[in-house]
């Protein structure tokens, strides 16, 4: 999608049917799946007549858009979609999804909310939650999905029942948290000095001491808050104006706006442009609009089937997606440029050159493309493909090569054979004038350019072919003694053989050239795979490191506040991201790489090379 074509206006993205059931609307999906730029995915939840469409609408630089609404009734059904070009990041997509208010009393629809809920945290990078009046344990309360994150999202097809993996494996994934407070108006202080709005949260999600039902209700909200999101940011807002006009906020004047209001939305939206991430999967890949469209369309579906929505399965699905197109994309680009720049009949010596930078090229294409190709699965196939077609070209071209040869030879000796016709060498050193005859031809022959790499090959075949005819003139040529016939015989049969044997040079020549330069891209093929792997390994590490980072300071801040044993509690945790962290330095397997170009480049050669070898035996 260029930047011509994004959305004008909102779209939604996923709504309720009739059934009550969560649906993809197809004309968004097909909207999203054509943006190739990389994503950076905002969603905004909060219960209905919060504000949550106007916030969104900051966001994307217009006064109107998602649907406000001004009575008492929810607006917005479903998840609506808006994907504008970012106003800060080059080549990036701002996706916004402005979802159902929860809590709507006329759906009530409590499973719903959770869906709704976890579909936000799945999809964006960026989670705002929206609220009203204080960070209180009411609001809290209100928030009590975040509570059941772990029933209502798989990370792994395969998971165990310990929660403390589930926790770890989340965070890694989970998207930033911002907090954003509505129509505040307390102070912002604590025992009588002021605080900043994030100081404010974290005062909120402070825990309390103790075991009893009542703490552990208290607590469990704020520890999982605290423990499923890497970052927390809060912004509260003053009543944006006079509670008369609210209704009409998206059409008043930013002069009839509180400033201290429009100093916040101002703040709030430099954040949120500057400091949300591209949206990524888990393993750090950067994902674009096609992925999203391929994720979304895959949560759904598994939340309308009943089940609960598994991460590592709607990325391994995407991912068969993704890298089988990456693999058709890099072969008809190899395809396509070969037989574009490839003019019949050419030299082994420019053919491997035009091979070799094509392939290059469908190389780089397939690996900007492809992720978590498992064993280099894809990458083989890619390989293998490239290599056969490369093959049939050189079949073809040495083909037209042959038939441009004897074409030219056929053109060539028509002069001759209408000397055979008049009986021009049918008298006495007629044989001697053929011979000199000859020898113009094949001097002739090897001064034109253009043959291609069966010349030899086609001239010791047209001589096999003319034996018959110089026996015939030898013959005739009465000034000749048995002797020197026989001489001139022996010479004819001579060079027929050194041509053969030339053009067996040549041909053994051309498949020496195909096997080094074969060989020689093992070590190049090899590289690119490396730097691939590395970064992926850079990706992961990047990802791990950020739950670690984590882990460490909210261990830091419980034992500021003498929460000891839960801060020994995180140690593990802790221990448990280092180890994995560590054993992201094993990551790639470079022998494993190695030996994957080396087996493909091996096979299709010793095919190709018996594939040959049958051809000229069945010559001889």
């Amino acid at each position: 999608m260029t930047s011509g074509s994004y959305m004008q206006k909102p779209m939604c993205l996923v709504e309720n049917n009739q059934h009550g059931k969560l649906v993809l609307n197809e004309e968004a999906f097909q909207l999203l799946y054509d943006i190739d730029e990389t994503v950076v995915i905002v969603s905004i939840v909060g219960f209905y007549r919060t504000g949550k469409s106007y916030l969104m609408n900051r966001l994307a630089g217009k006064n109107h858009g998602f649907s406000l609404g001004s009575t008492v009734q929810s607006h917005t059904k479903g998840i609506w979609m808006w994907c504008l070009p970012h106003p800060e990041k080059r080549n990036h997509c701002l996706v916004l999804l402005d979802t159902e208010g929860l809590g709507d009393v006329e759906k009530g629809d409590h499973a719903n909310d959770c869906w709704i809920f976890s579909l936000a945290v799945l999809l964006s990078s960026t989670f705002v939650y929206n609220s009203v009046g204080t960070i209180d344990q009411y609001a809290l309360e209100k928030l009590n999905f975040v509570s059941t994150l772990t029933e209502l999202i798989k990370v792994k097809a395969n998971e165990e029942d310990d929660d403390e993996d589930k926790e770890l494996d989340l965070l890694k994934v989970s998207p930033a948290f911002v907090w954003v407070v509505r129509d505040f108006t307390l102070e912002l202080k604590i025992d009588g000095q002021s605080i900043t709005a994030d100081e404010y949260l974290n005062h909120g999600l402070q825990l309390k001491k103790g075991v009893s039902k009542k703490v552990m209700k208290y607590n469990q909200p704020r520890e999982c808050i605290r423990n499923y999101f890497r970052s927390r940011k809060c912004f509260v807002f003053v009543q944006p104006t006079a509670s008369t006009n609210l209704n009409q906020v998206e059409t008043l004047p930013e002069s009839q706006l509180d400033p201290k209001f429009l100093e916040v939305c101002h703040e709030f939206c430099k954040y949120i442009h500057h400091e949300s991430q591209p949206k990524t999967i888990r393993g750090g890949h950067k994902i674009n609009g096609r992925m999203l469209a391929s994720l979304t369309k895959s949560y759904v579906e598994t939340i309308a089937g009943g089940m609960v929505p598994c991460i590592e399965d709607a990325v391994t699905s995407m991912a068969k997606i993704e890298n089988t197109a990456a693999l058709q994309n890099g072969l008809a680009h190899y395809q396509q440029q070969v037989d574009l720049m490839v003019k019949m009949p050419t030299e082994t010596e420019v053919l491997a050159g035009i091979h070799s930078r094509c392939r290059e090229e469908a190389i780089q294409l397939f690996l900007k493309n492809s992720f978590n190709d498992h064993d280099q699965e894809y990458y083989k196939q890619l390989l293998a493909k490239v290599e056969q077609h490369y093959f049939e070209v050189c079949d073809t071209n040495e083909a037209v090569s042959r038939e441009v040869c004897t074409n030219l030879l056929k053109s060539l000796s028509s002069e001759i054979e209408q000397k055979i016709r008049e009986g021009v060498y049918a008298c006495p050193g007629g044989y001697q004038q053929y011979q000199e005859d000859c020898e113009k031809l094949i001097q002739k022959f090897h001064a034109t350019p253009g043959k291609g790499n069966k010349a030899e090959d086609a001239l010791s075949l047209f001589m096999k072919n003319k034996t018959s005819e110089a026996d015939s003139v030898l013959q005739a040529d009465k000034i000749l003694t048995d002797q020197a016939r026989e001489l001139a015989a022996e010479q004819q049969r001579a060079a027929a053989v050194a041509q053969e044997a030339k053009a067996l040079e040549e041909t053994i020549k051309n498949l020496e050239k195909i096997r080094n330069d074969e060989k020689a891209f093992y070590d190049e093929s090899t590289k690119c795979l490396k730097q691939k792997m590395e970064e992926e390994k850079e990706n992961l590490q990047r990802e791990q490191q950020a739950a670690l980072e984590s882990k460490v300071k909210e261990k830091t801040e419980l034992m500021k506040k003498q929460f000891e044993e839960k801060a020994v509690m995180l140690e593990g945790q802790i221990e448990t991201l280092k180890k994995q962290q560590e054993s992201t330095q094993s990551y790639v397997n470079w022998e494993n790489i190695a030996s994957v170009a080396k087996s493909i480049l091996e096979t299709a050669l010793n095919a190709y090379t018996s594939h040959k070898t049958m051809k000229l035996l069945t010559k001889k």
